[in-house]
């Protein structure tokens, strides 16, 4: 049994849910369980009907809604065509679901009301490709996860309870694999013991993934993207970036904590914990070898490229010139805890820490105005930080040519630049 993910790129318009059907089509004889993402684009279209709604604008947030809607329906007309009435029915009951709670007024969170509206679209998605598959007569069947995944109640950031989720999978999944070929399901969400509907962080459906191929021991799991393999950097900034056929789950680890945007960083720990390779291949192209994420030590990488923009570097000055370590370091490690900021970077001398961090606006101003009760506190901002791993000379003098290094960091594997443009 494998585990196949398709994100939001991967069913993005009809031809497109088409082309995955007949991935799935062509591999369904060795039973699949496959996840599903959101259409491209409906998240974030669906983020903006929780903050019209969030907001009070009910009237828009109703208006927002219908648009998504629409499209969803307007692509069973042509996905369908004996089972159209079942598969508008099963659209019509998730409307339900938001409409319902659209026309109430808010009194709760709003990451509790933005896990109730944005998990919708993963259930549109991954019901209008289960209905095309019945259509095209796959033995498929679809499955609510938030039925499955339990989480606890930090919405927008759900942790999984893998003991209740173990026994869900074992009774309700692993069975359906007697009668059917295909279950297809959604990636990103889960509930909680009281039915609320909660999400695992964005880009969170590699995890779920993971998550279900941990749980039923399976033979693989390949995440399908529109990309040849996992490049050494984004080809759209440079061009000479090539594919990587082979990783090892730390090589991936440490890209994700670079901040490569390639896999969800909780991924690999579930897959790594039972040596479950992941492959991450072209839906564009599936007879493209792709890369295999496995154990086995990665040999001969080039360097790999993580660029993050829109970086602020913060200096904590010590302001009697005392030593930075103990005390105050610990009190501004609280401050992170407190605020849920991390430093992308950080370097201390004598009197002073010096942090890079993504420049979240609220999260920084908040971490500057309580930290100054401690420390001397210095700004700047609209920086980039560059992390190289396997580095070479010529490729570190290429990065910062006609750029100012503000702050460097290097180990035997890893540079990091913070540059002045």
């Amino acid at each position: 049994m494998k585990i196949y993910k398709f994100g939001g790129a991967s069913i993005n318009s009809l031809e497109r849910i088409k082309n995955t059907g007949n991935i799935i089509q062509q591999n369904a004889g060795q039973k699949l369980l496959v996840v599903v993402s959101a259409m491209g684009k409906t998240t974030n279209a669906l983020e903006s009907v929780v903050n019209a709604f969030f907001d009070g604008r009910k009237e828009d947030a109703l208006h927002l809604f219908e648009q998504i809607k629409e499209s969803h329906l307007t692509l069973v007309k042509f996905l369908t065509n004996v089972h159209w009435q079942h598969a508008e029915n099963q659209l019509k009951d998730f409307f339900t679901e938001i409409e319902w709670l659209l026309h109430d007024n808010p009194v709760r969170s709003y990451d509790y009301y933005y896990d109730q509206i944005v998990c919708c679209g993963e259930l549109f998605s991954s019901s209008l490709l289960c209905n095309y598959l019945v259509e095209q007569k796959t033995n498929a069947i679809w499955v609510d996860v938030r039925d499955i995944i339990r989480t606890d109640n930090n919405f927008r950031d759900g942790s999984v309870d893998w003991n209740f989720t173990g026994k869900s999978i074992g009774e309700n999944i692993r069975p359906l694999f007697d009668k059917y070929d295909v279950i297809v399901t959604q990636g990103f969400i889960g509930s909680t013991d009281e039915n609320e509907s909660t999400t695992l962080g964005r880009e969170g459906s590699d995890y779920t993934a993971a998550i279900f191929a941990n749980l039923l021991q399976a033979e693989s799991v390949t995440i399908w993207k529109d990309v040849e393999a996992v490049m050494s950097a984004d080809p759209k900034l440079f061009p000479a970036a090539v594919n990587m056929p082979h990783l090892s789950y730390t090589e991936v680890i440490e890209m994700a904590y670079y901040g490569a945007q390639v896999i969800h960083p909780k991924t690999i720990k579930p897959l790594q914990n039972k040596n479950i390779p992941l492959l991450v291949k072209s839906f564009l192209d599936p007879t493209l070898e792709g890369t295999v994420i496995d154990g086995k030590t990665a040999k001969k990488l080039p360097p790999v490229i993580v660029i993050k923009n829109n970086q602020v570097l913060i200096q904590f000055k010590s302001k009697d010139f005392s030593f930075v370590e103990d005390k105050p370091a610990e009190q501004l490690h609280n401050l992170f805890d407190n605020i849920k900021i991390s430093p992308n970077l950080s370097q201390n001398t004598a009197i002073s820490l010096l942090c890079c961090f993504d420049n979240k606006e609220e999260k920084v101003a908040q971490l500057a105005a309580d930290a100054s009760d401690i420390f001397d506190v210095e700004l700047e901002k609209n920086l980039s930080l560059i992390t190289v791993r396997h580095y070479d000379q010529q490729t570190i003098g290429q990065l910062i040519l006609d750029k100012v290094v503000v702050l460097e960091q290097k180990t035997i594997n890893t540079v990091q630049l913070l540059v002045r443009n």
